[in-house]
């Protein structure tokens, strides 16, 4: 996928805070640590550094939603961390995100923190961001 096939789809999932760009998916790809799975309609981004993966971003086209994508796409990017020597996977969460909490804790996630107020939505509205953890295989 290039920068412009994540930027689009990016766009098209978050409609409620501020998708990426082409440019930033193209800088964040240069990055040695940084790795991808999925296809055109789902894909996760992720870093992995020594015995750490964190999400960066994990994206479904909405026109694929509710379809098990996003589920498939998180066991590729586990198992592909783990392979790399990651032990311990971490992510962050919007509060009011209900859909991605429930993927996340179904996933094995479990919250291990909280940073107020991280997420910007329109008319300046803040939202806390749920720092998520598990250990993986």
């Amino acid at each position: 996928m290039t920068p412009q096939d994540l930027a689009e789809i990016h766009g098209a999932a978050f409609t409620r805070s501020r998708p990426w760009s082409a440019d930033e998916f193209a800088g964040l790809l240069a990055n040695r640590f940084i790795h991808i799975v999925g296809n055109k309609t789902t894909f996760a981004l992720f870093q992995v550094i020594g015995d750490e993966a964190e999400l960066l971003t994990i994206a479904t086209h909405p026109d694929h939603q509710r379809l098990g994508y996003a589920r498939t796409c998180m066991q590729e990017w586990q198992e592909k961390a783990a392979d790399l020597g990651a032990r311990r996977a971490f992510l962050e969460v919007a509060a009011d995100n209900a859909a991605a909490i429930a993927l996340y804790q179904s996933c094995g996630y479990a919250r291990c923190g909280l940073r107020q107020g991280y997420y910007l939505r329109d008319k300046a509205d803040k939202v806390d961001a749920i720092v998520m953890e598990r250990r993986l295989p």
